[in-house]
């Protein structure tokens, strides 16, 4: 697996509570910060599986 999946969940989750907590106290620059990193953390899973996926192909050619 690699490294930024893994690394990807743990910004998608941390960001999830930073907006859940912008949201309960309703500070908006938190909440909006905790969506960002939820998303950049979302780009850096999504890269993670494409280098999976190339990789695994590159293994059976």
């Amino acid at each position: 697996m690699d490294k930024n999946r893994t690394e990807g969940m743990k910004h998608e989750v941390k960001g999830a509570v930073k907006e859940v907590v912008g949201k309960v106290t309703g500070d908006h620059t938190k909440q909006a910060a905790g969506n960002i990193e939820k998303n950049a953390g979302k780009v850096q899973k999504e890269v993670g599986k494409a280098a999976d996926k190339a990789r695994d192909a590159d293994r059976r050619h």
